[in-house]
């Protein structure tokens, strides 16, 4: 029977139509009680600081402060993963991440600082504030000094953090901030040893010896921050933050901006000292106000941080080689099956290939990162114990059942990893080989750039099978298949998109139409120009609804979406849309390969559109066997390729999403040509024609199937005197069949 096409439009409504409900009924949060801002705010930047630094022994002071105040690590990502001196303390000064001139695993010299009188000038900043217009962030220069009535410098960072658009300095000592020198102004920055490190070179003991004198001076009431504003070797680490002062007693630091507990992020920094002086912050900042959640004892806190810097080493060191042994992998196993003409093979094989994404999220459920001295080798031993598990569970599941049916259930389950992880705070994407890095990303909380292909792949693959399955117990409806497709849908673009639990811009504008195009094939409903136009938008018109779900109700969580969505409402959206352009291009020079990535998506495209011109003559019997298998593979083509369009970070979305979608799609392409062969009867010849699949169709030649175009037997678009309305939907791959 025939779904009716108003049921369609609803399923395709019906998230948007939810969404705007909410914005409808919800109600603005009420802003939260803050203490009186502090008389006097002092900042004191030590380079290179870490966690692991600090012990009760080595830095009494440091441990004292840790104890009575508030900790957290410190993400110093500017414009490049390496944050030098400058960079950091011209981040600190304009609120926007900004950076000097320099190569991309060493600093330059830092910018000279030139005394006059109690002043001081910093020549170069102009030009660095020219400089940093091509990265597109938006910098209100002298933004931090200009919070305070007045403010002092310390030191050559802190008066590039206080220096004004014209680089001059109103109050600056080169060095010893006694009490005089504290209790001046408001605002104090103190610098305690900015020199240019070609290599690590701090000395705990007299760091914590000078900061032990700074701490005796500070005037009675004023908050503390200390931090280290800047990496001094590559690769870099989480550094150390630290506040003491009202409101931040025995604590653990965050911010919304990273919805991680003990993560704060250089762009929090500047937001948060404007408002203890009383100050906003600056139109369109990226940061927001640190504030203190609740923790246990002092040393567990610090051996977590210890930790988490841990993984993160782990992932600068190891996700690239992951990735390249993964798709290494792929293919040599599968080519050797290429040779041996298996089916079975490529089944088993394209199984352990599609488990592996969920056995790296999984493997963070074991806190790895605090294991012996290799926590590289515990990563990845734990990773593959649970893709073995993983893997042989799904085929002693499914092996009486339909020969999709390991891959949809794989699909479904590495889905509902992701989208309760992401609705539960991210913690299994943290520092794992798909997952988020806390200082080479730039996102800290929901499906990262490499997981988004993963994500939207298995997602779309899940709710095929699921409703190829209900096509067959359900034959004389479609609605049960649709509505299988739709929940899937549904649970997937929510907990990507919405700005509560993922934001993700690009998940969003890419999922959105693919589950369109995927609920119209398994309704049976012909595309024509304005339903294309319909999915085509689909998309983007829900992102501008979480956008402004995220900026009218800041009840569902502070996200990008809502700041971009005040940048539009404002005039002020034509920055951001540049530097997400930018990046996105510039994604195709990250690496030597990356050029080549294209090529693949292309060539793979064509392959699925018109195989005969690659002399590929597998995949249109497996088009024959299954129509739906059509259209489900070119969404998991699409899906990719508009992530790749639509998120900043480019070509990494197909790229990452290769080593897994390339075994998936492969593998069914060989099985469903196979199940044509299986059902074929013993005593028929090999013949040069692939049966009519819908009825009333003439054979079509093998070679020439894919040539086609609009025929009935491709994708499930019939004529309306077929009769019941419907292809026979997956009766050539084994599925159950329907009772009776």
């Amino acid at each position: 029977m025939r779904i009716r096409l108003g049921a369609a439009r609803w399923a395709l409504l019906a998230g948007p139509l939810a969404a705007v409900a909410v914005v409808i009924t919800a109600t603005p949060a009420s802003p939260a009680s803050t203490a009186a801002p502090p008389r006097h705010v002092v900042i004191v930047g030590v380079p290179g600081l870490r966690w692991s630094d600090i012990s009760a022994s080595a830095t009494p002071t440091l441990w004292r402060l840790a104890g009575q105040g508030s900790v957290g690590s410190l993400s110093d990502f500017a414009i490049q993963p390496l944050t030098c001196p400058a960079d950091a303390w011209l981040t600190l000064n304009s609120g926007a991440r900004a950076q000097t001139g320099h190569r991309a695993d060493a600093c330059g010299a830092f910018p000279a600082v030139i005394p006059q009188g109690t002043s001081a000038d910093v020549p170069a900043l102009p030009s660095l504030e020219s400089y940093n217009q091509r990265f597109r962030t938006g910098p209100a220069w002298g933004a931090l000094a200009g919070g305070a009535s007045c403010a002092t410098a310390v030191g050559p960072g802190a008066a590039l953090a206080l220096a004004d658009p014209a680089g001059r300095v109103a109050s600056y000592l080169p060095s010893q901030a006694t009490a005089a020198v504290l209790s001046r102004c408001p605002l104090t920055v103190v610098d305690l040893e900015t020199t240019n490190y070609p290599e690590r070179s701090l000395v705990p003991a007299s760091i914590d010896a000078e900061l032990a004198r700074i701490v005796t001076a500070l005037p009675s009431g004023a908050t503390l921050l200390v931090i280290a504003p800047e990496s001094t070797t590559s690769p870099p680490h989480l550094q150390v933050v630290l506040i003491d002062g009202p409101g931040y007693q025995a604590g653990l630091l965050d911010s919304s901006s990273t919805r991680q507990e003990g993560l704060v992020t250089l762009t929090d920094l500047t937001p948060t000292v404007l408002g203890w002086l009383g100050r906003s912050a600056p139109r369109g900042s990226v940061g927001a106000q640190v504030t203190r959640g609740d923790r246990g004892s002092l040393p567990a806190a610090i051996r977590s941080l210890v930790g988490r810097d841990t993984a993160e080493q782990v992932w600068l060191s190891t996700h690239q080689t992951f990735f390249w042994a993964y798709l290494l992998a792929d293919a040599v196993v599968f080519g050797a099956l290429g040779l041996a003409r298996r089916p079975e093979g490529f089944r088993v094989a394209g199984v352990f290939a599609v488990s592996v994404p969920a056995g790296t999220f999984l493997a963070n459920l074991v806190p790895w990162w605090r294991l012996a001295q290799h926590p590289a080798v515990w990563l990845y031993a734990i990773t593959a114990a649970l893709v073995l598990a993983i893997a042989l569970m799904a085929l002693a599941a499914t092996r009486r059942r339909d020969p999709l049916a390991p891959f949809g259930a794989l699909c479904l389950f590495t889905l509902a990893v992701l989208g309760l992880d992401v609705m539960t705070g991210s913690r299994l994407q943290l520092d794992t080989p798909f997952g988020l890095s806390m200082i080479e990303s730039g996102r800290y909380y929901g499906i990262g750039n490499a997981a988004l292909g993963i994500y939207g792949v298995t997602a779309l693959f899940g709710a095929a099978w699921l409703g190829l399955v209900a096509l067959r117990r359900y034959p004389r409806s479609r609605r049960p298949a649709v509505l299988a497709v739709a929940l899937v849908g549904l649970f997937a673009v929510i907990a990507s998109g919405w700005p509560g639990f993922g934001a993700k811009v690009g998940g969003t504008i890419a999922l959105v139409p693919c589950f369109g195009l995927l609920l119209l094939a398994v309704a049976g409903i012909r595309l024509n120009w304005r339903r294309v136009l319909l999915v085509a938008v689909s998309g983007l018109a829900l992102f501008a609804i979480f956008a402004l779900i995220s900026y009218l109700a800041p009840v569902t969580g502070r996200s990008h979406l809502g700041a971009f969505a005040g940048d539009v409402l404002h005039g002020h959206a034509g920055a951001v849309l540049l530097r997400k352009i930018h990046a996105n291009v510039g994604s195709l020079a990250l690496g030597a390969y990356s050029p080549l990535v294209p090529i693949v998506v292309v060539v793979t495209g064509l392959m699925l559109w018109r195989p005969a011109w690659f002399g590929l003559k597998t995949v249109p019997l497996a088009y024959a066997t299954e129509p739906l298998i059509r259209p489900v593979l070119g969404v998991l083509w699409l899906m990719p390729v508009i992530g790749w369009l639509a998120d900043d970070s480019g070509v990494l979305v197909p790229a990452a999403a290769l080593p897994c979608a390339l075994p998936l799609g492969i593998a069914v392409v060989v099985l469903a040509g196979a199940a044509y062969h299986d059902r074929r009867p013993p005593t028929q010849k090999v013949t040069r024609a692939v049966p009519a699949i819908a009825h009333r169709r003439r054979p079509v030649p093998a070679h020439d199937l894919a040539s086609e175009g609009d025929r009935g037997g491709e994708h499930p678009r019939l004529r309306r005197g077929d009769p019941g309305g419907q292809p026979p939907v997956g009766g050539r791959l084994g599925l159950p069949a329907a009772d009776g």
